[in-house]
């Protein structure tokens, strides 16, 4: 009999965690060893579980499913990524695979493709959302800096300049000239837009 494959569940929402456990559950060839509900979890549970294949939702308090991806890649490379969100968006997609996920897919996926696309990474295959992978290619890579990123991060509360410079440890004027690039870059108005659009296409 082929042994089960190993899988750990990373989401903060215990309800997703619970649907996606029962559905892939139902598969023969799989098993959920490991559930968390944090990215910087994650490491510890798979080690201790020795999962095969992480379930990576992006935005997870502690640190997000894409720098979980890389810090698997770097110190448990026997344990694949593949990131199952909500977040369907282009720059999501590329910046996951950079950082070494072997495979991306939406929430919405029919739970047989779901249980596919574990197996087909487990296989050393990559898996991506073919509409993500067609949007990702017209959509083109950041044209932001990590600075710009910070700053345009720390705007999308609305802070003012001076609370912004506050957070990322820069001065009013250098955050102004960030802001200022950035703006430029997105195609945007105002900051606000400009944050709206960069975080629209998964670039922050």
């Amino acid at each position: 009999m082929t042994t089960p494959i190993r899988l750990l569940l990373a989401d903060d929402q215990a309800l997703v965690r619970g649907a996606l456990a029962a559905l892939l559950g139902l598969e023969s060839d799989l098993v959920v060893v490991a559930q968390v509900g944090r990215g910087d979890e994650v490491l510890a549970a798979a080690t201790a579980s020795a999962a095969d294949v992480c379930l990576l939702d992006i935005e997870m308090p502690g640190a997000d499913g894409i720098e979980v991806a890389a810090i698997l890649k770097q110190a448990r490379p026997q344990t694949r990524s593949l990131i199952v969100t909500t977040f369907g968006r282009p720059g999501y997609l590329r910046r996951a695979v950079e950082a070494g996920a072997s495979g991306f897919v939406v929430k919405d996926t029919p739970a047989a493709e779901l249980a596919d696309a574990v197996r087909r990474v487990h296989a050393g295959l990559r898996v991506i959302d073919p509409t993500l992978a067609t949007e990702s290619l017209t959509d083109g890579d950041s044209p932001l800096t990590d600075r710009e990123r910070e700053v345009l991060r720390a705007a999308l509360s609305g802070a003012t300049v001076a609370t912004i410079a506050g957070q990322v440890h820069l001065s009013a004027g250098t955050v102004r000239n960030y802001l200022s690039s950035a703006i430029g870059k997105t195609g945007a108005n105002t900051r606000a837009e400009a944050a709206a659009t960069a975080q629209r296409r998964g670039w922050l």
